[in-house]
């Protein structure tokens, strides 16, 4: 079947137009469009989309080039006497702005300077609109302010209804081809029969077509309901804002005019505003005007606007505009639903229905033109064939019924349509267990995963940190006892000064008081971690900030592995503060303080000493940064770099982050299944290896590398290596993009997890991307496949379980709907052929395909996960989807229910002792009977392809046994009850036992099955155990 469904294959991350539109072109059968398509992506929408998307954003980048010139040439021409006109208000007033939401937008969506400048900036927009910069919105205001300003949401498209779907639903084209025979039978059997007898059959089908026609949809809504769920996840974004004189986190869909946010490197600009304060805030606007080169934001040049990116910096802003008033707002109205990218499961089951089907379609017309030939042969042979009548045509009638619903069950419409179920099922799960699967192919693919490439602070750790030791002045301190208490640590006046200073300026995080007075600390878990070692040791951080002036300030990001503030202090003295990476901080020093508390020069013993402590703090898994000042000679001018060299070395801090609980086992569990767990960080390598080690994921054999000396391997070194690394130290983000591609190309599955804005090209370039939910920024979650809420390791492995288990469920039930569907096509061709009729009628096909289709995709593709899942190898890619296992079951199973209804078919009667004028009706009855309850003890063998226990979690499984139990209450309500209909007969008990037997037989010969050995592949090994995936080109 693989040489068949090549043109059905897609990759699961960034697919090409052409390849998308190459398996849309190879589905050539296909009942229902609506429903097949309607969770791929609609390729025209999505072009239509995009042109328009550029030609917006082209408007916008023009536009907004404009507005800089001009502003850029009204400075340039501004005179020295004219410096201090925008403190004079001159033809503006501020009650324009009060409680106008409009004027406000348009100053900030023009880049009207000249406006701001003549209101006094910022603080007099903030007097307009009454909000005080220092303290924020008052929340009793909120509701005033929303009725006033607008809320901070977008026009969406209105959701489906229930009756979308049932409309949907009633496009399929057998369906309502069905729909017009039955119309016709009534007709026809009206002027025959009359009433009520000439409805029943027409009426049968129409009462089928409703229930198949309302089962689906309500499946299909419920669906769209638990994506509408997600996609409500997917859009929480939060920010931090000052209110009621606060800081605090909400969500940015509360914002509304006047807040003061607080914006940081990775964070989504969440409404339109003014630049407050901040230092070298660089905004990245892509996303609105397809610029890429960043914008410098500060006073000079003010205005933010919502949906672009901070790069770099950090500030606060005045929220002047939200919702539809922003250029934003606009943008995202204009989006179309043009759908998600299809998974290469829904690919490969689109192929798998389309070759079935094709198969179906001839079976059904050989049927239809067999019944036909016979019906017309046996007419010449009583010579007839001139005189017709109605009966005649209702017999027609009833075989080209036959032939439609035969296309209906065979053209297996519910195979691609099963994946999204068990997609959607999955992901609704896996955000129960706080990982949220932005995109479906993500769950699907991180089955197939063969390595992760993981983050260790907060991910394998806790990132609840604390400062354990200390050195200064030449000795290393304890903080804390075994207990947890906090130590006295007896430093000198001076060091004591020096080192609180540098731990209360060279900070991004702030100490805040909450309601009731208890003092919290907002900022990264490194940075309140020495934020709180500074409370601990007596200082005070507002009184500090209050005593020394911010010149400058240089921001910590990945790529410097240092953060840098210049300030002016009390006694007018200008210094330089500097804090990051050990080594690298420790480079920039030539001075060190002493025990006397005196700054000596740095000789190399001294530099040995202190490269001895850092070693030993990393030995014990601590964290290490060091401390750094710098006296500024001769002033500093706010356009000056901040000095590089010359620092004095102030402390060695060792910070302490324990291992999460669970996260051995969750390592553990990833080995046994083939997985291959790889951590990288930009910690000093014995602090990561002694993590690594701790967490089992560093093992004999294994490789622990450091950053710069992976970047000098060769392309053949790295082949050799890269299958043993396991830990990579003072990695950048650049590191991880390199590592993530090279063991792609080696054609592993690659997921990888990070949480800051350098992250974002590791994130793209892997298979799956983890961004982390808590301590990963927008720009970092805005590039992820999943989204880890809690930011744990052992959630990644969860998302893998799912992975697998969508991955086999499916299998499962494409084995089970290829079974049904041979043996449906099978019996009726052939008793058509050899009896002139077909045993199964269109209402009993009707109901077989419910089940197969809806009723078994609920039951099987939402089985949840199993340990054993976890402990085979992942599935290669080039693998085939339908295994011989799989077919071995197929097979085995179809010969068995074939032969029953075959000896049925020709031998029932006496083999039952079948007599009367109902004889026939109670043996197709029986047939039909044996044949569902075969499905239903063959759905129960299918919950495992290849194990024999197949009871294992199923009574734990209440989707399975809703199902089960759903499908013999209404097999018994169709025989017994609405044989008018269904064309069934009452049956007495014996014959139903002898359907239950006979369905039963099936468990033992799958056990039987199960039991003959299939071939297996060779696996091609590579030293250290380590396999080699096929490369994409070897024939499966």
């Amino acid at each position: 079947m693989n040489d068949y469904l090549k043109d059905f294959d897609v990759p699961a991350k960034h697919p090409s137009e052409a390849a998308l539109r190459k398996w849309r072109d190879a589905v050539s059968l296909v009942k229902n469009r609506h429903r097949r398509f309607r969770h791929v992506a609609d390729l025209e929408k999505r072009s239509i989309h995009q042109n328009r998307l550029r030609k917006i954003k082209e408007d916008l980048r023009v536009t907004f080039m404009a507005m800089r010139a001009a502003m850029r040439f009204i400075d340039a021409a501004a005179h020295p006497q004219n410096v201090h006109e925008h403190h004079q208000p001159r033809h503006v007033t501020f009650s324009e702005f009060t409680n106008n939401p409009d004027k406000l937008a348009s100053m900030v969506r023009n880049y009207d300077v000249k406006t701001l400048r003549s209101l006094r900036g910022v603080d007099g927009i903030a007097e307009a609109i009454d909000v005080s910069l220092d303290e924020g919105i008052k929340s009793s205001e909120l509701s005033i302010r929303q009725e006033t300003y607008g809320i901070n949401k977008y026009t969406e498209k209105p959701s489906k209804s229930f009756f979308m779907f049932v409309w949907e639903a009633l496009h399929d084209l057998t369906l309502i081809i069905l729909i017009v025979c039955a119309v016709v039978s009534i007709g026809v059997g009206l002027a025959t029969e009359g009433w009520p007898d000439g409805i029943y059959d027409g009426l049968g089908i129409l009462l089928s077509i409703l229930l198949v026609v309302t089962v689906t949809a309500v499946s299909d809504y419920k669906q769209s309901l638990q994506f509408k769920d997600l996609d409500k996840e997917k859009k929480k974004i939060s920010s931090h804002v000052t209110r009621d004189g606060y800081r605090k986190k909400i969500s940015i869909y509360d914002l509304v005019v006047g807040d003061i946010v607080h914006l940081s490197i990775g964070d989504q600009v969440p409404a339109d505003g003014i630049f407050i304060s901040g230092y070298n805030l660089l905004i990245d606007e892509s996303s609105l005007t397809g610029e890429s080169n960043p914008v410098n934001i500060d006073e000079k040049k003010p205005f933010l606007l919502a949906g672009t990116k901070v790069q770099d910096g950090s500030a606060k802003m005045l929220v002047t505009a939200v919702g539809m008033k922003t250029e934003w707002g606009k943008l995202m109205e204009t989006l179309s639903e043009e759908g998600e990218d299809e998974t290469p499961l829904q690919v490969k089951l689109n192929g798998v229905a389309t070759i079935i089907g094709k198969i179906g379609l001839v079976f059904a017309v050989l049927t239809f033109l067999v019944l036909t030939v016979r019906f017309l042969v046996e007419k010449a042979m009583h010579n007839q064939f001139s005189s017709w009548s109605s009966s005649d045509a209702l017999t027609m009638l009833d075989y080209f019924a036959t032939a439609v619903t035969i296309i209906v069950v065979a053209v297996p419409e519910g195979l691609p349509l099963a994946v999204t179920l068990s997609l959607a099922f999955a992901m609704k799960k896996l955000m129960n267990d706080k990982a949220l699967v932005r995109h479906l192919s993500a769950c699907e693919t991180m089955g197939s995963s063969t390595c992760i490439c993981t983050d260790k602070t907060g991910t394998l750790t806790t990132n609840h940190m604390i400062v354990d030791k200390i050195w200064v002045s030449g000795e290393t301190k304890d903080v804390r006892d075994n207990e947890g208490r906090v130590l006295s640590s007896k430093l000198l006046e001076g060091v004591s000064n020096v080192l609180l200073q540098g731990i209360f300026e060279c900070t991004g995080s702030e100490v805040v008081k909450d309601k009731n007075g208890k003092k919290n600390i907002l900022g990264t878990p490194t940075e309140s971690a020495i934020l709180q070692y500074g409370l601990d040791l007596g200082g005070d951080f507002n009184a500090t900030h209050s005593e020394i002036k911010m010149l400058k300030m240089e921001p910590f990001n990945s790529a410097k592995k240092k953060m840098s503030v210049i300030v002016a202090l009390p006694d007018g003295q200008i210094r330089a503060f500097c804090k990051g990476a050990s080594e690298i901080v420790l480079g920039l020093c030539d001075k060190i303080i002493d025990r006397n508390g005196e700054a000596v020069p740095m000789s190399e013993e001294k530099v040995k000493v202190v490269t001895d402590v850092i070693e030993e703090f990393a030995v014990d898994a601590l964290r290490t940064l060091c401390l750094a000042y710098l006296d500024v000679e001769g002033g500093f001018d706010g356009q000056q770099n901040i000095p590089e060299r010359g620092y004095t070395l102030i402390a060695v801090v060792g910070i302490k982050d324990p291992v999460r609980p669970g996260v051995k086992e969750a390592v553990g569990t990833c080995l046994a299944a083939g997985i291959t767990v790889r951590m990288v960080t930009g910690d000093n390598i014995n602090t990561a290896k002694a993590i690594a080690k701790e967490c089992g994921i560093l093992t004999v054999g294994g490789l622990a590398i450091e950053g710069p000396e992976f970047r000098t391997l060769t392309t053949e070194q790295l082949n050799e290596i890269a299958p043993r690394i396991q830990v990579m130290a003072r990695s950048s983000p650049t590191d991880k993009y390199d590592l993530v591609k090279h063991l792609r190309g080696m054609s592993e599955v690659v997921a990888v997890t990070g949480d800051g804005t350098n992250d974002a090209p590791a994130l793209h370039e892997s298979d799956i991307g983890f961004a982390m939910g808590i301590a990963g920024t927008e720009v970092a979650k805005e590039q992820a496949d999943v989204i880890v809420m809690d930011d744990d390791f052992a959630t990644i492995v969860k998302v893998a379980k799912w992975g697998r288990a969508v991955y086999i469920n499916i299998q499962k039930f494409v084995q089970f709907q290829l079974t049904v569907n041979i043996v449906a096509l099978m019996i009726n061709f052939v008793s058509a052929c050899l009896t002139g009729s077909a045993p199964l009628t269109a209402v009993q096909l009707l109901w077989v395909n419910l089940i197969m289709d809806t009723l078994g995709a609920l039951a099987l593709a939402t089985e949840p996960p199993n340990e054993g899942l976890m402990k085979r190898p992942p599935v290669k890619r080039t693998d085939s989807f339908i295994t011989k296992t799989m077919w071995r079951n197929i097979i085995g199973q179809s010969i068995y229910q074939m032969a029953v209804l075959f000896v049925l078919n020709f031998a029932g009667k006496p083999i039952l002792n079948l007599h009367g004028s109902n004889a026939t009706a109670v043996l197709n009855t029986f047939i039909f009977n044996t044949f569902v309850f075969c499905q239903v003890f063959n759905e129960i063998n299918s919950r495992d392809i290849d194990k024999i226990n197949i009871f294992r979690g199923m009574f734990s499984s209440w989707i399975f046994i809703g199902v089960m139990i759903s499908t013999v209450v209404f097999q018994v309500i169709i025989v017994e009850f609405l044989g008018t209909f269904a064309s069934t007969v009452p049956l007495d008990w014996e014959l139903w036992l002898l359907s239950i037997v006979i369905g039963f037989v099936s468990m033992p010969i799958a056990v039987v099955l199960k039991c003959i050995p299939v071939e297996k592949a060779a696996v091609k090994q590579q030293h250290d155990g380590y396999e080699i995936l096929p490369d994409g080109s070897e024939q499966v």
